[in-house]
């Protein structure tokens, strides 16, 4: 298709469990399309959407893929996703792009947390969603199975087909209203299908309840509807492998899905200097162009790429806009149309569609790109689980660091989940992922494209200090070495700094009570500077502090020896002074758990998280015989928590963790802490 509007427009995420067939769909899809001519598969390694080389060796997507393809008079952007739950952030930020989520299901294998956070964000994100039931003809309870999904995600889950003669058809229910299919009487299911669409639209419930039908042309409007309100979420049955529903798919996602005219709002704000206030997209050409960032990747031959959805006006390659803030805009100099690595350049994009850029260095993840001249336009973001698995790294070779820190920079720029650390006080640089395969992968990447090899090893925990009381500290910094000395005093107090105070900053509270030009009000920022240095570098065992209020209440100078350097020493050892009289303590990070075994191990890994000085929080029931242990633990005790949970449950287990909270450390553990901090007295 050469041009098309808006409204021919059809924007998909394929998401859900590994392994439930995605990319074959995606496969199939472009088949039907005429895209391509033979369909590939995961296992050989040539299929469109999993065309890189890491993907290729790893089995699986790591990453969002999109694919263009035509049917009919719509144009479809699918966005084929990763399914494992290292890889979910991926999944997670493609969804702002999408006016629908679409869940593949393997039934043989059941839901998963993946598949379950991804609906609990879709639904939160007010994005309408769809699920569909693949591998029909492997499976051997799709009744059980498709009772198990309204159990879980409600009694809005509905068929809009239904698989015939043994998973090898598919015959409509939205359409036809008598046959026999797998799952029963189709009548049964055309009437619960209808009675869900019609209570979004009293009229036509009028009309139902008295005439006992309703043309299927008169329930396209209250489908895409009750789509967008969340109270309808259609099932559909396929068997991508064999070609079994695709094309039904292709035909539904074109005649019921909702174009972008139809979505529901995205989340924009415009940001003034009076505050922001929510705004709502125009979806018309002739507005002003609004695009958001979703996807930065590198291509080999193109370079940086940034893929965004165009919420408003029509974006071209005559257009400037602003990226967030920025004051200067940049050019869109080629437009590319992408499915998989392929591209083809066009001239422009409507409103609802969705390309990439190249070499645009100012483009970052989660920018919006405008032209707005009151202010600038942002987006609310999409909550991605928070990197907490962690690796400290270092080159093999001298002289690599510059090129480690370069090819970091870059990967960090492509994945939002994928974080690099840099501690000062332990000297380590720490790469965090959501999970082992996770940072497995990025160092994979960073060996096979940028060619630098690292050894890793576990990171020592992100402890915290803080204080518990109140104390004063005192030093005196006196220095004579013959001609212009040194010398400053200062007398300060401690405490916790009060939650939710304004007034702090980098978790200091510097407040200046002195009086009688006890202290020159130009060594006051000398005594901050050394009291913030603490701060940093930690004053009982080489952790940062944090909640602090620090009160300068007296001192002394003289008119010749006192100098920044003599009150920037002064305040830093009364700080850590008076810091090691106010009970100081040790915080380490705690992390939510969320394990999903069967039913028969949830004493097993009660039993070990309880010995990791864990807390069960509660256990939740699944169908399929599956659980959920919800619990707090230490990160310490966690951080390798995939071997053990792999050995107790058989590799039939599985977890998504996620920073919760600080919490107090043991005594033992942090007297063992504290006695093995040996700090380095710095020169005067």
């Amino acid at each position: 298709m050469g041009t098309y509007g808006t409204e021919q427009i059809r924007n998909v995420a394929l998401t859900g469990t590994s392994a439930a067939g995605k990319t074959t769909l995606g496969e199939a899809m472009l088949v039907a399309s005429g895209v391509i001519g033979r369909a590939g598969t995961v296992e050989a390694g040539n299929t469109v959407s999993d065309w890189d080389e890491l993907e290729q060796q790893f089995g699986h997507s790591i990453d969002s893929t999109l694919l263009s393809l035509d049917h009919g008079d719509c144009h479809f952007n699918l966005i084929d996703t990763p399914g494992r739950g290292d890889f979910i952030g991926k999944a997670m930020s493609a969804l702002p792009a999408v006016e629908t989520m679409v869940l593949v299901l393997d039934p043989t294998t059941g839901l998963d947390p993946v598949a379950r956070r991804l609906m609990k964000t879709a639904k939160d994100r007010n994005l309408p969603r769809a699920i569909i039931i693949n591998k029909i003809d492997a499976a051997t309870d799709l009744s059980g199975f498709l009772d198990g999904l309204k159990e879980t995600f409600g009694s809005e889950c509905c068929p809009i087909n239904l698989p015939c003669n043994g998973g090898t058809t598919i015959l409509s229910c939205f359409q036809e209203t008598s046959g026999d299919s797998d799952l029963g009487d189709v009548a049964d299911f055309h009437t619960s299908l209808v009675d869900q669409i019609v209570e979004v639209d009293e009229a036509l419930m009028e009309k139902y309840l008295e005439d006992g039908e309703v043309a299927p042309e008169q329930l396209l409007g209250p489908f895409r509807r009750a789509m967008r309100e969340g109270h309808l979420v259609p099932v559909g049955f396929a068997s991508a492998r064999n070609n079994v529903g695709v094309t039904e798919l292709m035909d539904q996602i074109a005649r019921l899905f909702p174009n972008p005219a139809e979505g529901n709002p995205r989340p924009l704000q415009r940001v003034t200097d009076d505050g922001r206030e929510d705004m709502t997209a125009c979806v018309d050409g002739d507005t002003s162009p609004i695009g958001h960032c979703f996807k930065v990747a590198s291509d080999p031959f193109v370079g940086k790429l940034c893929f965004f959805r165009v919420h408003q006006g029509t974006v071209d390659n005559s257009t400037n806009p602003r990226v967030g803030d920025s004051k200067k805009g940049v050019r869109l100099a080629h437009l590319y149309r992408y499915c998989g690595k392929n591209h083809d350049e066009v001239h422009s994009a409507v409103p609802g569609d969705i390309v990439a850029v190249s070499k645009v260095d100012e483009i970052a993840y989660d920018n919006v790109l405008h032209l707005d001249g009151d202010g600038w336009i942002a987006m609310n973001s999409i909550t991605l689980p928070k990197p907490m698995f962690g690796l400290a790294i270092e080159t093999t070779t001298k002289g690599a660091e510059a090129k480690l820190g370069d090819a970091l920079a870059r990967m960090q720029a492509e994945d939002p989940t994928f974080v690099v650390e840099r501690n000062a006080t332990t000297r380590e640089m720490v790469i965090r992922g959501i999970g082992e395969l996770h940072l497995r992968a990025k160092l994979q990447l960073l060996k096979d494209r940028y060619g630098v090899e690292v050894d890793t090893h576990p990171p020592k925990v992100a402890y915290k200090e803080t204080i518990t009381g109140k104390a004063e500290g005192h030093h005196r910094h006196k220095k004579q070495s013959g001609g212009s000395g040194q010398f400053g005093e200062v007398f300060l107090r401690v405490e916790p700094a009060a939650d939710g105070s304004e007034d702090v900053v980098g978790g200091l509270e510097f407040v200046d009570d002195t009086f009688g030009g006890s202290v020159p009000k130009q060594f006051l920022p000398a005594i901050e500077k050394g009291v913030r240095r603490v701060m940093s570098e930690g004053a009982i065992a080489g952790y940062p502090l944090q909640n602090i209020k620090v009160s300068v209440y007296d001192g002394k100078h003289h008119p010749v020896d006192s100098k920044e350097v003599a009150f920037v020493t002064a305040g830093r050892r009364a700080f850590i002074d008076a810091i090691q009289k106010a009970s100081p303590v040790l915080l380490e990070p705690f992390v939510k758990l969320e394990v999903t075994i069967p039913s028969s191990y949830i004493g097993d890994i009660s039993s070990d998280l309880s010995g990791r000085r864990g807390r069960i929080q509660g256990t939740d029931m699944l169908p399929g015989d599956q659980a959920i242990v919800q619990a707090e633990a230490p990160l310490s005790e966690v951080m390798t928590y995939a071997n053990q949970l792999k050995s107790i449950t058989g590799g039939a287990g599985s977890y998504v963790m996620e920073y919760s909270h600080d919490e107090n450390t043991p005594p033992n553990v942090q007297a063992a802490v504290v006695a093995a901090f040996n700090p380095q007295e710095d020169e005067d």
